[in-house]
């Protein structure tokens, strides 16, 4: 692992060693899939020093959305090859009208006039950077540095769409734990800790789904997949746990090949002395590598729970359910953060490749 290190700049900071291999594999995987990769938040300095990083080890094509002199002037100062990225000036874009058109095709239907699609497009880059992946000039999508969650989601829902064989938008973490007994080698996805407050039972088995292949694509391992609650197998009994169950009998009509069981609690699902105590009949034995929420408030507290607590490395939100990959980020991310979350999006290019 040393060799690995040994190629990160003096900048990068220092992280578990176990941690570092994850990344590193994700961004290897990821120069294979040669995605396009656009960032509408292309002035943010944090975005910036990622950019240059990722185009410097051609994990990548990026394209850049802000004002060209500003961010060549700060891509520079981080030494970046310049050649290798896109940088678009929206206002002044031959695609500005184009895109203005495509917007006003896509939400006239709820009301807004051709002068309100001109505008939301010129003052919101991530409307613009959104439709580059629906008009196929880009493969992915990675914004969250500077605005929320809810509008990224927004932009990509109204621009991109839904997969229409899936039809929930949701969002997953992967979370990379130091300790390896858990998980598939200290690697769980958790879901869905950004998007539905209060997922219905079809939803909870969409979540399942989604989050499900992501572990499958990405790490090459068949997923686990434990539905979530306060009680294991009927210890409690509540509309919640109802809702579970069914969303479990969902997932074996469409999904029968997926290894899936619940309501479970945490330990029952990740602890195999518990699962033996707990739900012995359980076919995942406490072995458990995808973990699905029953609602909002449990996936967020827990995977920055986990992140905090346990030193877990978080990548995402990743963004699942749309025609193309798009992910979310944190607010508090730093520039390393930007780099896994665009390989990450990146590897998942084949893999969505005809989605919808």
């Amino acid at each position: 692992m040393s060799h690995l290190l040994g190629q990160l700049p003096p900048c990068f900071p220092k992280r578990c060693v176990c941690h570092m291999e994850t990344i590193q594999m994700l961004r290897e995987k990821a120069k294979k899939a040669e995605a396009k990769i656009v960032l509408p938040e292309g002035g943010e300095p944090r975005v910036v020093q990622a950019a240059a990083y990722i185009s410097r080890e051609k994990i990548a094509d990026i394209i850049l959305l802000g004002n060209p002199h500003n961010i060549e002037k700060a891509l520079k100062e981080k030494n970046a090859d310049i050649g290798r990225i896109n940088i678009i000036d929206i206002k002044n874009s031959p695609l500005l009208d184009k895109y203005i058109d495509m917007f006003y095709a896509l939400r006239k239907h709820k009301g807004i006039s051709k002068e309100d699609a001109r505008n939301a497009i010129i003052n919101n880059s991530l409307y613009f950077g959104a439709l580059m992946v629906k008009d196929g000039l880009a493969d992915g999508f990675v914004a969250g540095a500077i605005n929320t969650t809810r509008d990224v989601a927004r932009s990509v829902l109204w621009c991109i769409g839904l997969d229409k064989n899936i039809k929930t938008m949701s969002s997953s973490f992967i979370m990379i734990l130091p300790d390896k007994n858990f998980g598939a080698d200290g690697i769980i996805i958790y879901a869905d800790c950004g998007i539905v407050p209060n997922p219905s039972a079809r939803q909870l088995a969409n979540i399942a789904v989604t989050s499900s292949d992501l572990m499958n694509m990405l790490f090459g391992t068949e997923p686990k997949v434990a539905m979530l609650s306060f009680s294991t197998k009927g210890s409690g009994k509540i509309p919640g746990t109802e809702k579970i169950i069914k969303a479990i009998e969902i997932i074996k009509q469409t999904r029968p090949d997926l290894v899936v069981d619940g309501e479970l609690q945490a330990d029952a699902a990740l602890v195999p002395e518990v699962a033996k105590i707990k739900a012995p009949q359980s076919p995942l034995k406490g072995g458990a590598n995808v973990l699905i929420f029953p609602n909002l408030e449990a996936g967020n507290i827990s995977y920055k729970l986990t992140q905090r607590l346990a030193k877990a490395r978080a990548l995402g939100p990743l963004l699942q359910g749309l025609q193309a990959p798009c992910s979310d980020l944190s607010r508090g991310c730093n520039w390393e953060d930007i780099v896994g979350i665009v390989a990450v999006t990146a590897l998942r290019k084949r893999h969505m490749k005809g989605a919808g």
